[in-house]
């Protein structure tokens, strides 16, 4: 063992110490957060034009900041990107991070130096809770790999502005720049495949031990490792490597691809990041859920998911969630977002400490028949039965058909890519049917009483949510696909990639 896998630790047991903190006194240290937002903010544009100065409690809050998405913030945002001062935050943002949205084209969101550090502290901590349960550390001796976007930064109004990953790439602690890949220049490429090409050149024969970003451009990695080293395993490629860290979307559903192209089962750290703060992470490779970030400058409120868009939806703070609820997550933040709606549902597992799951997104379902069936649930129904079937799953996306050309019932189309394709096409699309109806009881209504008819498959070509992406100009970085629409703009796309 090395020194620095020796020092780690010495520093994993002290971090754990302070998480016990922070997992013991959660509704205190939301409250502390509470009052500490509300007092910094008071003086901002936002906070005289909702009454901070007269806010004492959570109460008091609801009646004078309603929740907002971005298109309703995005007033008060355009002010902070026009270089405006003390607008949600005091003073300027240190950051502007740049992200797309399904409705609102580019978002620029407000990161501040008080809410960057944070950012860095939670993803060492899950980095350091591993260490600490496992005793693992040596890879922290090793070439440690994030596959994420372009650290070049543009500025507007005297602001930096970029993707998160690329500024997290500028705070990334010294004692790991030593031992971190790609280099800032293979960094900087950005067309994605490009950059996976020069990735892979820089890191085939370095000792790679710690590979971090989302599922599938991980697994293009992978592949691409693979194609030039003869069809190698990555175990093989890389003896050392013995863990993965990911975000941004669920990993189940790439899990087994995954698994294959690695050689084993490996070791993995869930993370959920977002622009507008660093919300959880997986504490433990024994419990379920993530640990949610209680003392980060954030103070989370809570809508029950089916009460979402109701005129006037329960909004609840984290003393009253309950276990196993869907609920719509919504962010108070110290960069300056108020009442802000993430667009994301999640779900408690645990409230001693309290750890979620991320369910799905508030705007990616189907209900197109009042159905309401939820991110979630597709991938529980499809995963469950593929893994059965021994089916390959590589990705996949769900629409509904209202107005199918033979004038018979309508239903919902999955698009699949297969790894492994089933042998019955027809009957595991039946399997699925069966899957999703035991998980959402209004599809199961529907069915039963001939409104819809079970869903049907269709088979996509090798490499289709690749070159999908690539059409739309998406393709790498924290891109990606929806996985359920209640429309049909990505399906129609899709048409032309059927296997016939």
């Amino acid at each position: 063992m090395g020194l620095k896998a020796a020092l780690s630790k010495v520093f994993a047991w002290y971090v754990n110490r302070q998480l016990n903190n922070v997992r013991q006194n959660a509704v205190a240290l939301q409250q502390k957060t509470f009052s500490n937002l509300i007092h910094e903010a008071k003086n901002t544009a936002f906070g005289t034009d909702h009454q901070f100065a007269s806010i004492k409690s959570y109460e008091d809050f609801k009646k004078q900041v309603p929740v907002r998405d971005y298109e309703e913030l995005r007033p008060y945002i355009d002010r902070v990107v026009n270089g405006e001062e003390n607008v949600m935050w005091p003073g300027k943002p240190a950051y502007l991070a740049k992200t797309s949205g399904t409705t609102s084209g580019v978002k620029y969101i407000p990161i501040s130096k008080e809410s960057m550090p944070e950012h860095i502290k939670a993803a060492r901590n899950a980095l350091l809770s591993y260490i600490h349960e496992t005793g693992n550390a040596d890879f922290v001796d090793g070439k440690m790999i994030f596959l994420q976007g372009s650290p070049v930064l543009a500025e507007k109004h005297g602001v930096s502005t970029g993707r998160l990953s690329g500024i997290v790439a500028h705070h990334v602690p010294g004692y790991l720049q030593k031992n971190r890949l790609p280099s800032y220049q293979t960094n900087c490429i950005e067309d994605w495949e490009e950059k996976v090409d020069a990735i892979v050149n820089e890191t085939a024969k370095e000792d790679m031990r710690l590979i971090s970003g989302i599922p599938p451009w991980c697994q293009m990695y992978f592949d691409r490792l693979a194609a030039v080293s003869g069809g190698k395993k990555i175990k093989d490629i890389f003896p050392n490597f013995k863990l993965y860290v990911h975000g941004g979307v669920n990993y189940e559903p790439y899990r087994a691809r995954m698994e294959e192209s690695i050689g084993f089962k490996i070791d993995s750290i869930e993370t959920y990041p977002a622009s507008e703060g660093f919300i959880a992470f997986q504490d433990s490779q024994t419990e379920k859920g993530l640990l949610l970030m209680v003392d980060a400058g954030i103070f989370y409120e809570f809508i029950p998911s089916e009460e979402y868009f109701n005129a006037n939806p329960t909004r609840i703070n984290l003393k009253d969630v309950e276990l196993d609820k869907n609920y719509a997550l919504i962010m108070n933040t110290s960069a300056g977002l108020w009442g802000y709606s993430l667009g994301d549902t999640v779900k408690f597992v645990s409230k001693n400490p309290y750890k979620i799951v991320v369910s799905g997104r508030i705007k990616h379902y189907i209900s197109a028949f009042g159905e309401h069936v939820i991110g979630e649930e597709v991938e529980q129904a499809l995963m469950g039965v593929a893994a059965s079937e021994g089916v390959d799953v590589t990705e996949f996306t769900v629409a509904p058909q209202v107005a199918p050309a033979d004038g018979g019932l309508p239903y919902h189309e999955w698009f699949i890519e297969f790894g492994k394709e089933p042998k019955d096409l027809a009957a595991f699309a039946l399997k699925v049917d069966k899957a999703l109806q035991q998980k959402n009881i209004y599809y199961f209504d529907l069915i039963e009483g001939n409104i819809l008819q079970p869903l049907i498959v269709r088979s996509l070509k090798k490499d289709t949510f690749i070159n999908y992406m690539r059409s739309q100009g998406k393709l790498g970085g924290q891109n990606k696909v929806p996985r359920l629409s209640n429309d049909r703009k990505i399906a129609d796309e899709l048409k032309g990639y059927i296997n016939k």
